[in-house]
């Protein structure tokens, strides 16, 4: 016979047990909570759209995109094995007339469509139209000989292609072009003093990548505005930046920590970590959901927010990777 204080202290055990668990289960378990603007822009989207209807048309030439089409190595070897290959400059001339090649979303210089054209092959041009819009401003701008300040990141494709667009629109009108990169105020006082000693020109305008941090770009514009009075300012950055930028920051008001999912040579989602530091405690940039940090298997809120060359399926698989931890 079970002696009664035995089988009260299994009780007790069992209770205790079953609390912990409880706990553990719904009391302590992850809330993921993603932000409202995030992941694939209007402009990628349709660049990876076209890329998508020419690897199923052309079934007798090579694909291929010029620059890599978008910045997440994930989607792009996922291109790779369907075929689509990287094409640049020093290629082109390998180019083929049953071979298509794609124009990636960033655009290119004017010169360099031309010589595609030439080749014979099908050019799909996947420019974002934001950024085809940006080309034909500057382009008539340095066509009238005014001074182009713009905001962005060297060597960036985005910022070929427009300095292009603006060098020919010079050329064409026999006009100099000045145009002016800058990426931080520190950068935009020094070419202020470097180009003006004396008396300031009153055509100077500034212009902006479009992914481009909307407040470094409005600070950068005070700094100019009160050197150059006349200044005229285009806050040509994309709407999608500005609500995935937004978004971040009421997500960071709601959670413990922030994963920012893209890839790490993407311009716009290095400037959504930067953000994302800046505002919340717990901050990481991640390509995949193996990246994951063992730290963030331990908040209690975790938030989400990607780059706009991020494709759904790889935000899917971090949010997976978070909910199956518990």
């Amino acid at each position: 016979m079970i002696k009664p204080w035995i089988f009260i202290c299994g009780f007790f055990l069992c209770f205790f047990a079953c609390n912990e668990f409880y706990k553990m289960r719904y009391l302590n378990s992850m809330k993921i909570i993603r932000a409202e603007k995030m992941g694939f822009c209007a402009g990628v989207r349709h660049a990876v759209k076209t890329a998508d209807s020419a690897l199923e048309e052309n079934k007798n030439g090579q694909v291929y995109s010029f620059g890599p089409l978008i910045h997440n190595p994930l989607a792009l070897k996922t291109f790779e094995n369907r075929g689509l290959k990287i094409l640049d400059e020093k290629k082109i001339s390998c180019v083929k007339k049953e071979d298509t090649v794609v124009i990636r979303a960033h655009g290119v210089p004017p010169e360099i469509k031309e010589g595609l054209e030439k080749t014979g092959a099908k050019v799909l041009d996947g420019t974002c139209p934001i950024v085809r819009a940006n080309q034909k401003k500057c382009a008539d701008f340095a066509k009238n000989g005014w001074i182009i300040f713009f905001t962005g990141d060297a060597n960036h494709g985005e910022v070929i292609g427009i300095e292009g667009a603006a060098r020919r629109g010079a050329e064409d009108a026999g006009k100099k072009l000045d145009f002016v990169l800058v990426k931080s105020v520190e950068d935009a006082v020094f070419e202020y003093k470097k180009l003006f000693s004396e008396n300031v020109p009153e055509n100077c305008v500034l212009i902006s990548q479009t992914t481009f941090s909307v407040k470094l770009f409005d600070e950068i514009a005070a700094v100019l505005k009160e050197k150059i009075p006349d200044l005229k300012v285009l806050r040509t950055i994309c709407p999608a930046t500005y609500d995935r930028q937004d978004s971040l920051t009421d997500l960071c008001k709601k959670v413990d920590g922030v994963l920012v999912i893209g890839g790490k040579n993407s311009a716009n989602t290095n400037r959504l970590y930067g953000k994302a530091k800046s505002l919340c405690k717990h901050a990481a940039l991640i390509e995949k959901a193996a990246e994951i940090p063992e730290d963030f298997f331990s908040l209690e809120k975790v938030g989400l927010t990607a780059g706009a060359s991020t494709p759904d399926d790889v935000i899917d698989e971090v949010e997976k990777t978070l909910s199956n931890s518990f």
